[in-house]
C-alpha cells in the first residue's frame, strides 16, 4: 500500500498530518520563505528567482506564515439599547 506525504501507517491505524493553515491562502512571493520585501514593497527580491512581482510565485514556493499579514478584521456595528427591546 502506497501511503501520501501526509499518512503514516502506524499499525493498524493510519495517522494525518493537521493542516495549520489554510488552504485558501493563495500563493504569493510576498510571504515565501525565500522571498524578501523591498523597502518601497513594489517587490520581491528571492533567493532562487532574482527581482519578482509581490504577487506572483514559482514551484519553489514556500509558505513562511510569520511574513503574512492577515487581513482586518471588519468593524462591529454600533448598537444602541432600543436594538434589544422587545
Amino acid at each position: 500500500m502506497k501511503l501520501s506525504k501526509t499518512e503514516f501507517k502506524l499499525g493498524e491505524f493510519s495517522m494525518f498530518q493537521s493542516k495549520l493553515f489554510s488552504s485558501e491562502i493563495p500563493p504569493a512571493c510576498e510571504y515565501c520563505k525565500y522571498g524578501f520585501l523591498t523597502r518601497d514593497g513594489k517587490a520581491v527580491l528571492c533567493e532562487k528567482k532574482g527581482v519578482c512581482k509581490p504577487y506572483s510565485s514559482c514551484y519553489r514556493y514556500r509558505y513562511a506564515p510569520l511574513k503574512r499579514v492577515p487581513k482586518r478584521m471588519p468593524a462591529l456595528p454600533q448598537y444602541d439599547k432600543s436594538d434589544f427591546e422587545l
